[in-house]
């Protein structure tokens, strides 16, 4: 966890607020602030935001699967359903991993608030991509 505050630090994840709770072998769990960083122009959270959100907790799940001295990790493709506005709270994404292949992983993650309503279900493929030397 904390290699992961670390990698965090001055990046999106860090801007929006996103908090991760829990990693474990093919589970993330993240919380988000509904407020000012995360709403749009009408009060409600950002669809962009709860993507996101969707795209980080699968992208450190994903990283958490690989090695990460030879391997690393991207977004490839990533769909949201927003099925709940928010205005204010939190809401915890949980990500599952799929499918676990040697190229790319998908993962099912599900946003709700605070009483457990679903907000947004998200799919999203990550690539795994070997690191080259100039990578590091």
């Amino acid at each position: 966890m904390a290699v992961v505050k670390e990698m965090s630090k001055h990046t999106l994840i860090d801007t929006l607020g996103i908090e991760i709770v829990e990693v474990g072998e093919g589970r993330v769990v993240a919380t988000m602030p509904v407020d000012w960083r995360t709403h749009q122009p009408a009060g409600l959270l950002h669809g962009g935001a709860s993507v996101a959100l969707a795209e980080t907790v699968a992208s450190i799940g994903a990283y958490a699967l690989v090695d990460p001295n030879t391997e690393n990790v991207v977004g490839l493709e990533i769909n949201a359903n927003h099925v709940r506005a928010v205005r204010r709270g939190t809401v915890t994404a949980t990500g599952t991993v799929l499918h676990r292949g040697r190229t790319t992983m998908v993962w099912d993650v599900r946003i709700t608030d605070e009483q457990g309503e679903l907000v947004c279900i998200s799919r999203c493929t990550i690539a795994i991509i070997r690191k080259s030397e100039r990578q590091g």
